[in-house]
C-alpha cells in the first residue's frame, strides 16, 4: 500500500466527512479536531508526519503522554474515542490496511452520576421567574419546557414556532446528528408557553420578525450562554445551593420518569439517545435513591 498523505490533510478530510456525511454539530467537530491536532503535534515532535496501521505503540505512548500531562481518565478516554473514530475512517477509506486502535483498552473511567434536582427543588426553580416582565414569562416557559421534555439547551434555544403544537401537546426537536424526535409536553408547559406567546414574545420582538420561538435581545434567539446565566440566577433565588445547569433539568426529567415507573426504552426515545447504554446511567441514580430511602425509613436500613 502506498504511503498515506500527510496527517494534516487526513484530519481535514475526516472532519469534512463528519460535517457532510454525519452532520455533527460545530461544537462536536471542534472537539474532534482539537483532539486529533494534539495527537498530530505529539507525532510531529517525534518527527512523524503521517499514520500507519502499525501505530499501536505510538498510540500507547500518546496515552501515557496525556496522563503525564495531567489529563484524567475521562479526558484520555475521550481522546481515544476520537482516535478510534479517525483510524476507523482511514481503514474504511482504504488509506490504511489495519486499525492500530483495535488492541488498545480505554482508560477506566469512574462512574459519574448525573446532577439531578429533587422534585421539590424543581418546583421551586419552575416558580422562580415570576410574571412581572416579558423576559420573566419567557424564562418561565423555557425552564418549564426544558424539564417537561428533557431537552438539551441547544435544542431549546433552536426551537422555532412551527416546532410547537400546543393543541396536540407535542414539541418537535432536532437533536444530535440532525435526528428528529417528537416529545409530548404536559399542561403546565403548554400554559406557560401560551402565556409567553400571548403576552411576552411580541414585546421582546419590538416589531421585528423571527421564526424562533424564544426571543432574546434585538429580536434574536436567546443564546445558550445567556439562558445558562439566567438559570443560575433563578436557582440561587430558589435557594438551590447545588450546581444547577440546563443539563441538570434534563437529568432530572429522566430520573423522575424512571422513579415514576417509566421503562428505560421510553426514556431513551424521549431523550433522543442513539444507544440505550447512554440512558442506563439513570438506573444508577434511581437505585441510589431507593437505597437512601431504605436506609432512612426502614427499621433495619
Amino acid at each position: 500500500m502506498k504511503t498515506p498523505p500527510p496527517l494534516s490533510s487526513l484530519i481535514d478530510r475526516y472532519l469534512e466527512h463528519l460535517l457532510v456525511e454525519k452532520g455533527l454539530s460545530p461544537a462536536t467537530l471542534s472537539s474532534y479536531g482539537a483532539d486529533l491536532r494534539r495527537y498530530a503535534d505529539f507525532l510531529a515532535a517525534g518527527g512523524v508526519t503521517s499514520v500507519s496501521g502499525e501505530d499501536t505503540a505510538r498510540l500507547l505512548q500518546y496515552l501515557i503522554h496525556l496522563r503525564a500531562a495531567g489529563l484524567g481518565s475521562r479526558s484520555r478516554a475521550r481522546h481515544l474515542v476520537s482516535l478510534r473514530s479517525f483510524y476507523g475512517f482511514l481503514l474504511r477509506e482504504g488509506v490504511l490496511s489495519a486499525d492500530p486502535t483495535a488492541q488498545l483498552d480505554a482508560p477506566r473511567v469512574p462512574l459519574r452520576l448525573p446532577d439531578t434536582l429533587s422534585r421539590a427543588e424543581v418546583e421551586r426553580l419552575l416558580n422562580a421567574p415570576g410574571d412581572r416582565r416579558a423576559a420573566d414569562l419567557r424564562d418561565a416557559a423555557m425552564i418549564e419546557l426544558l424539564y417537561a421534555a428533557g431537552l438539551r439547551v441547544s435544542e431549546l434555544v433552536s426551537l422555532r414556532l412551527q416546532d410547537i403544537d400546543l393543541e396536540a401537546g407535542f414539541v418537535r426537536v432536532l437533536g444530535k446528528g440532525s435526528k428528529e424526535r417528537v416529545v409530548p409536553i404536559g399542561n403546565p408547559a403548554r400554559e406557560k408557553i401560551r402565556l409567553y406567546l400571548e403576552r411576552a414574545r411580541g414585546p421582546l420582538l419590538k416589531g421585528r420578525g423571527s421564526s424562533f420561538l424564544f426571543i432574546g435581545r434585538a429580536g434574536k434567539p436567546l443564546s445558550r450562554q445567556g439562558f445558562w446565566k439566567r438559570l443560575q440566577a433563578y436557582a440561587r433565588a430558589a435557594g438551590i445551593e447545588r450546581r444547577t445547569t440546563p443539563h441538570s433539568l434534563r437529568h432530572s426529567f429522566a430520573t423522575h420518569l424512571l422513579e415514576g415507573g417509566a421503562d428505560l426504552r421510553t426514556v431513551q426515545i424521549l431523550l433522543g439517545h442513539a444507544d440505550i447504554a447512554t440512558t442506563q446511567i439513570y438506573t444508577h441514580v434511581s437505585r441510589e435513591r431507593l437505597k437512601e430511602l431504605h436506609r432512612r425509613h426502614h427499621p433495619r436500613g
